[in-house]
């Protein structure tokens, strides 16, 4: 008899990549378009709207790497305090952990007996990434990396922000804000029907509710530059 090999693609060995490069692209293209939208209603020139624009590129940029690193950080310190844990544990109290797996296995739908089979198998074979996968709930692809959500973050936001910001240096300034609105409406359009295409949801669904909160800050932007502009 041959074994045939089949490994499976499943969509969540993406969400990690996934949720970093869409939080990125579509915050970069929210906030500096919403930030242009903004200082081009307070009725300034091309320079001081692309200024504010650049300027919320670069600082976004920044406090997405930033915040992902410190978020991912806890996750992956609260991963390793847990596996320190357990390290301990399986030295100090093996007869329990091994009860502990078993009735793991047992909730699952397997006999006892059958379960403690298993879980003496997997503890031989390696005790430590049994209790991880099955106790803690920890496995390879969604093991926490810091550096890596960081870079992701901040590379998608700036990918994303330089779109509506190359539209604001091209277009004629009198018809700025509604061209910049409309690209980066589109664009965000076209980024959530990819994502949740790729995340295996509706595509529809995730266009629309990135549209409908974009133009939402677009709009109260707009809405207080305008005032802003007004009283100053």
């Amino acid at each position: 008899m041959v074994m045939i090999s089949h490994p499976e693609q499943h969509r969540t060995q993406r969400i990690g990549w996934l949720r970093a490069a869409v939080l990125g692209a579509n915050d970069g293209i929210v906030s500096t378009a919403s930030l242009l939208v903004g200082v081009a209603a307070a009725e300034t020139n091309r320079g001081n709207v692309l200024l504010a624009g650049i300027a919320g590129l670069v600082a976004g940029a920044m406090s997405m790497a930033a915040g992902e690193y410190v978020s991912v950080s806890s996750q992956s310190d609260t991963e390793k305090a847990d596996l320190a844990r357990e390290t301990r544990e399986l030295a100090d109290m093996p007869d329990r952990e091994l009860e502990e797996l078993r009735g793991i296995w047992a909730k699952r739908g397997l006999d006892p007996d059958l379960a403690l089979q298993v879980a003496r198998q997997l503890t031989a074979h390696n005790a430590l990434e049994a209790h991880a996968r099955d106790e803690l709930g920890i496995i390879e692809i969604h093991v926490a990396r810091p550096i890596q959500a960081a870079l992701a973050s901040a590379a998608t936001f700036t990918a994303g922000a330089a779109a509506p910001l190359i539209v604001a240096a091209l277009v004629p300034l009198p018809v700025l804000i509604p061209i910049v609105a409309a690209a980066s409406l589109i664009l965000l359009g076209v980024l959530g029907a990819l994502a949740a295409r790729t995340g295996g949801a509706p595509p529809m669904r995730g266009a629309v509710r990135v549209v409908f909160w974009s133009t939402l800050a677009m709009a109260l932007t707009a809405a207080v530059g305008k005032l802003v502009g007004t009283t100053v």
